[in-house]
């Protein structure tokens, strides 16, 4: 699907969620090291739980409103939000107020995702989807080339202005949805009478999410999205903290006297700007090599690599062998990504897609929750053995996609 014949919703948050993105990871694959220096690796690993937890709520309201009463209206709230909080942790002067505006953040980004992914599956015809998410993917990733290279200076030495910089970049967004975006929720009938009283949408909303998990084939999707998270989201989490700890300023290149040496936080921020490189040049062509691929093999193939590549990681603390294992992580993220929001989009019915979208970022939201046990583990285990208990969420998360897609056959043959 070209650029130029997409709706001009499509447009509008390409463009606004790529500069965002190119701000977001200037501060947010730090946020782990800030907060451990601050208050302790082991404190910093359960305090960074809670906004998984926040998330976990965030998305599911998301999804129930953007069905109810518009994509467009939870976007709104979910941007304003990122907006308010940025500028609060940019005039804070104390850690625990800057923990409070991160929350606010994740609770912000996780209203504003369900109701935007949903618009995307309201706009874009079926065979066209994966090629659409790998897009926004890939302008979403622009950022992660340059953001972590420049955040690593920018982060730990002007961090107001980093975060004024994200408030008002969030700001400008957040008027040009209410300007120009419009509302795309497919019509569906409505009782004449509607009860807007919290406790009645709290328990429609939790009726309706409880019976999307009954259903034992999203329900496996789920978990298996639960286990590959955590091994994916360690790349913010304890391989932030690997690095900081165990590999040392080294040069990169060196000719005679003349070398380029990398710090320990240097080293992070070039691998994580590998990542989102890799990420903008190769997540469209990839998807298009796996496009004839079913969505059983390519998830289950992005399981393994991701894994594989993670527990290569603990093996070394050689810069250019860090980068290579940061290819193979990052190809089974590459392939990940644009196949579980197509499967939604083909699974879920079209009245209900905003909680199907809302249910499917519960294995974001909870994987993420779980992710930073490896942090609290680094305190008393070695590297190896944390990265080993990496690699099997991983591995197991390839094997429930396996028994998802055999569930899947049997019901579509009955």
């Amino acid at each position: 699907m070209q650029w130029f014949s997409w709706d001009i919703n499509l447009k509008i948050r390409l463009i606004g969620e790529t500069l965002f993105n190119m701000l977001f990871w200037m501060y947010f694959p730090f946020i782990t090291i800030y907060f451990s220096e601050a208050i302790g690796s082991a404190e910093a690993g359960i305090m960074m739980t809670a906004p998984s937890i926040i998330s976990i709520f965030g998305g599911m309201i998301s999804g129930y409103i953007s069905d109810q009463y518009g994509r467009r209206t939870i976007m709104l709230i979910g941007s304003f939000m990122q907006a308010v909080f940025f500028a609060l942790f940019a005039l804070s002067v104390s850690h625990w107020v800057d923990y409070f505006a991160f929350l606010g953040i994740s609770l912000g980004k996780s209203f504003y995702g369900p109701a935007s992914t949903a618009m995307v599956a309201d706009l874009v015809p079926d065979e066209k989807r994966r090629g659409v998410f790998a897009t926004f993917a890939s302008a979403n990733n622009i950022g992660a080339v340059f953001g972590p290279i420049v955040g690593a200076v920018l982060f730990f030495h002007y961090r107001s202005e980093l975060l004024w910089t994200c408030t008002f970049v969030t700001l400008l967004y957040s008027i040009t949805i209410l300007l120009i975006v419009r509302e795309t929720m497919p019509e569906r009938e409505r009782e004449k009478e509607i009860d807007h009283s919290i406790v009645k949408v709290l328990k429609e909303q939790w009726i309706s999410y409880f019976e999307i998990l009954r259903d034992k084939v999203f329900f496996l999707y789920i978990f298996g999205g639960i286990l590959i998270t955590i091994s994916i989201m360690q790349l913010d989490l304890y391989l932030a903290v690997y690095v900081h700890n165990f590999v040392t300023t080294q040069p990169l290149l060196a000719i005679g006297e003349w070398s380029i040496k990398l710090t320990s936080e240097q080293v992070f921020g070039w691998m994580i700007g590998l990542n989102g490189l890799l990420f903008v040049l190769c997540i469209i062509p990839i998807t298009k090599i796996f496009e004839k691929w079913n969505d059983r093999n390519t998830l289950i193939l992005a399981a393994c690599l991701s894994g594989l590549g993670m527990f290569l990681v603990g093996l070394t603390t050689s810069a250019w062998l860090l980068f290579g294992m940061t290819i193979i992580l990052t190809l089974g993220e590459i392939i990940h990504a644009p196949v579980v929001q197509n499967f939604v989009s083909k699974y879920a019915p079209k009245n209900a897609r905003g909680q199907y979208f809302g249910a499917s970022d519960l294995q974001f939201s909870i994987g993420r929750f779980i992710a930073p046990i490896t942090v609290i583990l680094s305190a008393s285990l070695s590297p190896l053995w944390v990265f080993g208990f990496i690699l099997l969420c991983a591995l197991a998360s390839a094997f429930i996609y396996g028994l998802m897609f055999k569930r899947l056959s049997q019901k579509t043959m009955v």
